[in-house]
This record gives structure tokens, C-alpha cells and sequence, in this order.
């Protein structure tokens, strides 16, 4: 599943430009997408998107449902608000576009196995529906704030954007970036720690229609200059101030040769409808034009289409240059555009653009502050045909190193390494206890498996270590305890501490003496005093009784969990607690997600974690409490018994490798 909030996202052709937010990424999305899906090993691909309802746009984005291909669909979701909004204002929406894509899902026959976020606030979402669905999901920033506001680029809700992408890049399980310099200087600038998860995978041309009708680009420069056949230097890019066309225009206003040997183009999105912004910069161009006495010199047509695009690519490559002047530019997709049609660039040193033309060799790269550097390296492009036609060349030889097929491969194994579990959280009762044998090749696996391992259970931390002495069991890497409400992990020195920032988060919410109290009169029989917990409380009784207890809490307005097991067990935990948060807490202090999680258990203190991991095993001996548990991709129900149905999971999602024979046999 891609997952992209903002712009005009639909079905081929698309209006780029259109808005400020209906750029590249659309183009990027929309290629990865119909390359993965010609794919053997894909199924089905879904991209989701916002729903809305603006009659300045294609009514097409009103519509649920829009199908590409046989197997490749886009799905849009509604928020409270109906009409078009900017990608600045989108962070209102999305406690209900959530809330729309947790009922799709939970609606789905089949959910995805990952969700590839571009940009922060799809990550937003995608990070909650980690959360709650056990769905990996990758990111791709396309663009971060953090390089907008270096370049002095001030906007609205700037400071609230780089939080958003720093929380995206922990929280995701993979990165998906363009270029080297994105992964090295740009994230790094964010986390240092995420490079060990950043993929650097290069995105192919986005296609433009072939073939080219040259004629096309002569009759739209025909009506704007004087001397129509002179070569055109191309601009195409949104007319926002990052961007930096000003400057372009301001150094080929300050060059009168270079005005003798070539027209300037430049495809500003589509005026109109432009507001804020894109109007103001809009209007700084054709303000520029007139004072410089541009008119029959400069284009800058208020609207165009992809066969626009593609004419005036074609006529540039005859003699002229493509220039990409961005304060910054994450990567550059115009650059590889340019190549495809055999066209020379000039391109910004800032970002992506400079391994680009390392990459493929056509053109140059320049100061996007300094205008002269501009204006110069156009001419010693367009002003000699010999270096013109060395660069056409490379252009065309070298942009076959951007290929959509190699991304979809590349894109597809990150997914597949991210959706494979990478931590066992196993319950001890009746899971990996009740069997000699099975316990013992349990221990087996352990010793030959690198997976890291955790106990999570009900039981005290004194009670749980000596159940595993006695049953001959491995130690863990750490305990989750007293029903997820304490985490106990190595210290490093020989000994075991509690997690005291879980300890904290636990703390937020929790009124333990108002339970107390609220409960009183349901005159519960309480488990032993050993049991309970700072953020626990524990009592003997039914299913009814535990009910009883949700009931009262709600009526009172006292946030808690309430968790029936073992048909005769009711624990009382903290909103926070639980094993599937004390799992999550644990695995995020090793980059990792629930989605990278398999559990395995057999009880209803283990519904919370069967029901979030990425992967779960319901031993064949569970109780009937987790029959209710939904089925889900990723949930599987094994035959066998106790540690031997743990085994038989774990072999079931390709765990087992290189565990010796016997282990496989008890299994």
C-alpha cells in the first residue's frame, strides 16, 4: 500500500502543477506503483490517498475507488473537511482520514503487507496503523523541512513539519531515499542512528508520451517570440520561492548574449490556480519580464500538459539546455527527464541534481545564488554545439542508469526484509511450558538462532525466572512481566533493571486509587498481594466479572484495561500497560516496530500482542478465550502443542534455518 495525502492524485494523464502539492512525488508514486505490480511476486497493489470534493478539479477525486490496472487500484479516504486543502493544512485531517483507513482495513479480505508512506503525514497514519494492525511501514521523505528552513524558506507550521519527519524516520522500519547525499547529510541531520535502515534506491524516468510531436513546442514558441527558431533554455518546475526561477530569469535578464542565442521557457505549474505562494511568485516572474524588457524573449505559458512537457524536452535537446535552478532539490526527476530526451542540464549543486550528473555526465552544475555562474554555464552550453553534442550523448546513454524495473525489484526485497519478524516476544504458561520435549527443543532453537527473545507474562519477575530454571528453559534477552506492565532487560554490569522510561509512560493516565476505590463494590476475590503491581491490580473471577469491571470504569470515566485469562484471571492495568505496549517499548530501543514482532502464545493475557505483532502463533493448546481473536495475514493457528507449536510457527515463517535435525523432529 503507498499511502500520499496531498495533491491531485489520480489515474494517468495528471495535471501537474495544478496545485503546490501535485509534483514528482505523484509522478514517483504512480511509477513505482505499475512497476511493482507487473511484478511475479506481487499480488496487488493499492495506493490510498484523500478523498475530497472541489469543482476546480477532476471530479475523479470524489470517487472511492479508481482502478489503474486489473490488480493496481486507488483508494481515497474522506476527512471531516470535503473540499481541496494544502499540504500545510492537512495536519487537521488526519485524525479522520485515521480514522477512515483503520475501518478500511479492518473491512479488507486481505490487508497489505507493508505501507510505503511518502512524506511525513502519510507516515503520521501509517505510523498508527503500525500500531494497531501490525503493518510495517516504509518512508519516503520526497522533501524535508529541515533543508527548506537551512535555505531560509519560512512557511506556517515549518517547526511542526520537522518534528512530524523526525518522528517518521524513527518510527518507520525502512527509508526509501533517491540519492547518497539524501541518506548521509539530509536524514543524518535528523538521526544519525537511522542510516542503518536507509535504502538508497534511484527512481526511474516518469514517462512522458512517446512519440514526441515536435511541431507541438514550435507552434506554442511561435506565439510568444520574436525569433521563434532559436534554441530554448527549459525550466519546469512549481512556481515556489524554493525553487529559485527568479534567479534564473534575473541572470538571463542580465546576459545579452545570451539572450541572442536562446529563448527562455519556463512551465510555472498552471496559473490558473494558483493562490498564496505560487500567485505571488507567479506574478514576480511576469513583474520581472517587464522590467527587464523580456517580452518576445521569455515564455511563461499559464497552462500545460504532459505533451507540452515532452515537445519542449524534444526541442531543447536540438541546441539548447534544461536548467534546474532549486535553492535545494531532494533528488531531480526532471534532470533524468532531460536525459531521456537527450537534453544538456544545468542543474543546482544543492542536493540530488549533483549525483545525478555525476551519474550520467550531461551537464553542469551551479551556485543557485549566483546569477553570473548561471547565466555562464548556459552559454558555454548553448553557445558551443561540439560540448552540446557531447552532453546530448551522455544524456542519452547515461540515463539508462535510472530504470523504474531495478527500483521495482529493489523496493519490493526492503519490503519484504521489513515485513520478516526480527523479535520472538513468547508467553511462558502453557506456551512454552507443558512439554519436556518440546521445551527442550525450544532450548535447541535458542542456541542456534541470533533472533532475539523475550518472555512476555503474567507472572512476577522471582516467580518467572524460576519457572524457567525448573522447565530447563533459555533465558531471555529480557522480561515483560506482571502482564506487560514491567520491562527488565540486561544492565550491562551482570544485572537486570527495569525499564524506567516504560515505568513513566505507564504513569500517564493511570489512577490506580481510583480503581481501587470505583471497584470496591463489586467485592472481587483478590489474587495473593505478590501479584499486583504499581500499575496492576488483580483479582480471581469470570468473564462476567471482568465486564462488570469495563463497565463501572467507563460510567466512572477511569481509563484502564481490563484482561480476562485462563478462564479465571482479571487483571487491572494501567491504559498504557499491556504486552503489546511493553513489546513495542522494548523493540523500538533496537530501531524495531510491532510490525517487525512475532508473539506467541496461548491465553487471553496475550490477545493484545497475537492481535498487534506483525506475526503471531496460536499454540495448538490455546484457551478458548482466544477463539474470538480475529484472523488476520500474519496470525497463525498451529496444531501442535505448547514450545512445539512455537516451533511450528517459527518453521511456518522460514525461522527455523539451521536448527539442527532433532529440533525440527520434536517440532
Amino acid at each position: 500500500m503507498h499511502l500520499a495525502l496531498g495533491g491531485c492524485l489520480k489515474a494517468p494523464p495528471v495535471s501537474y502543477g495544478i496545485t503546490p502539492d501535485t509534483g514528482g512525488h505523484i509522478a514517483y508514486i504512480l511509477e513505482a506503483a505499475s512497476h511493482q505490480i507487473r511484478r511475479d511476486d506481487v499480488s496487488n497493489v493499492i495506493i490510498v490517498t484523500r478523498r475530497f470534493d472541489d469543482r476546480r478539479f477532476d471530479p475523479i477525486h470524489n470517487i472511492p475507488t479508481e482502478d489503474i490496472d486489473e490488480n493496481l487500484h486507488i483508494v481515497r479516504i474522506g476527512t471531516d473537511r470535503k473540499h481541496y486543502v494544502e499540504k500545510e493544512d492537512l495536519a487537521a485531517e488526519l485524525p479522520s482520514f485515521t480514522k477512515g483507513l483503520i475501518e478500511y482495513l479492518s473491512n479488507c479480505q486481505r490487508r497489505p503487507d507493508v505501507i510505503h508512506a511518502h512524506f511525513a503525514d502519510a507516515a503520521q497514519v501509517a505510523s498508527v496503523i503500525q500500531r494497531r494492525f501490525g503493518i510495517a511501514f516504509v518512508f519516503t521523505p520526497h522533501s524535508l523541512g529541515i533543508d527548506k528552513q537551512a535555505q531560509g524558506v519560512t512557511c506556517d507550521g515549518l517547526d511542526q513539519r520537522i518534528e512530524s519527519e523526525r518522528s517518521a524516520i524513527a518510527d518507520a522500519s525502512a527509508i526509501i531515499v533517491s540519492t547518497a547525499e539524501e541518506a548521509d547529510r539530509q536524514i543524518g541531520a535528523y538521526c544519525q542512528s537511522a542510516k542503518r535502515k536507509i535504502h538508497v534506491v534511484p527512481p526511474g524516468v516518469p514517462r512522458l508520451p512517446m512519440p514526441v510531436d515536435k511541431s507541438q513546442a514550435s507552434v506554442l514558441l511561435e506565439a510568444w517570440f520574436e525569433r521563434p527558431r532559436l534554441p530554448i533554455i527549459l525550466a519546469v518546475s512549481r512556481p515556489v520561492t524554493k525553487k529559485n526561477l527568479a534567479s534564473l530569469l534575473t541572470a538571463y535578464a542580465q546576459d545579452a548574449t545570451l539572450q541572442r542565442q536562446a529563448n527562455l521557457v519556463i512551465l510555472a505549474g498552471q496559473h490558473g490556480h494558483a493562490t498564496g505562494e505560487e500567485r505571488a511568485n507567479i506574478d514576480q516572474l511576469f513583474s520581472l519580464i517587464e522590467a527587464c524588457g523580456l517580452g518576445g524573449r521569455v515564455a511563461l505559458p499559464p497552462a500545460h500538459d504532459a505533451y507540452d512537457v515532452a515537445a519542449l524536452y524534444a526541442y531543447a535537446a536540438q541546441g539548447g539546455v534544461f536548467v534546474n535552478p532549486a535553492l535545494h532539490e531532494p533528488f531531480g526527476l526532471t534532470l533524468i527527464e532531460a536525459a531521456a530526451f537527450g537534453t544538456p542540464v544545468v542543474a543546482t549543486q544543492n542536493g540530488g541534481p549533483a549525483e545525478i550528473v555525476a551519474a550520467i555526465g550531461h551537464g553542469e552544475l551551479i551556485d543557485p545564488r549566483d546569477t553570473r555562474s548561471i547565466s555562464r554555464s548556459i552559454r558555454a552550453i548553448v553557445g558551443n554545439a561540439a560540448r552540446h553534442a557531447v552532453l546530448s550523448a551522455k544524456a542519452h546513454a547515461g540515463v539508462r542508469r535510472y530504470c523504474w524495473d531495478s527500483y521495482a525489484s529493489a523496493s519490493i526485497d526492503i519490503y519484504r526484509s521489513v515485513a520478516r519478524p526480527q523479535l520472538l516476544a513468547c508467553d511462558m504458561d502453557n506456551t512454552l511450558t507443558g512439554c519436556r520435549d518440546a521445551a527442550g527443543a525450544f532450548r535447541a532453537w535458542r542456541s542456534s538462532s541470533s533472533m532475539p527473545f523475550v518472555v512476555a507474562t503474567g507472572r512476577s519477575l522471582h516467580a518467572t525466572k524460576m519457572i524457567l530454571r525448573r522447565w530447563q528453559l533459555p533465558e531471555p534477552d529480557a522480561y515483560i512481566v506482571d502482564v506487560g506492565t514491567r520491562i527488565v532487560f540486561p544492565d550491562g554490569h551482570g544485572e537486570w533493571k527495569e525499564c524506567a522510561e516504560f515505568a513513566a509512560y505507564l504513569d500517564e493516565g493511570w489512577d490506580r486509587a481510583a480503581v481501587t476505590r470505583i471497584i470496591a463494590p463489586l467485592r472481587l476475590k483478590a489474587q495473593p498481594r505478590v501479584t499486583e503491581g504499581p500499575y496492576k491490580i488483580s483479582f480471581f473471577g469470570t468473564a462476567r466479572d471482568a465486564a462488570n469491571i469495563r463497565e463501572i470504569l467507563s460510567a466512572h470515566g477511569v481509563a484502564a484495561k481490563v484482561i480476562f485469562s485462563h478462564g479465571r484471571l482479571i487483571d487491572i492495568l494501567a491504559p498504557n500497560g499491556g504486552k503489546a505496549e511493553a513489546i513495542a517499548a522494548y523493540a523500538r530501543k533496537f530501531g524495531l516496530s510491532l510490525s517487525d514482532c512475532v508473539a506467541a502464545g496461548d491465553s487471553g493475557n496475550d490477545a493484545d500482542m497475537l492481535a498487534a505483532c506483525g506475526h503471531a502463533i496460536v499454540v495448538g493448546n490455546a484457551a478458548a478465550e482466544l477463539d474470538d481473536l480475529p484472523d488476520r495475514k500474519g496470525l497463525i493457528r498451529v496444531a501442535k502443542h505448547h514450545a512445539a507449536g512455537v516451533l511450528e510457527g517459527l518453521a511456518l515463517l522460514d525461522l527455523c534455518d539451521g536448527v539442527a535435525p532433532a529440533v525440527a523432529a520434536a517440532a
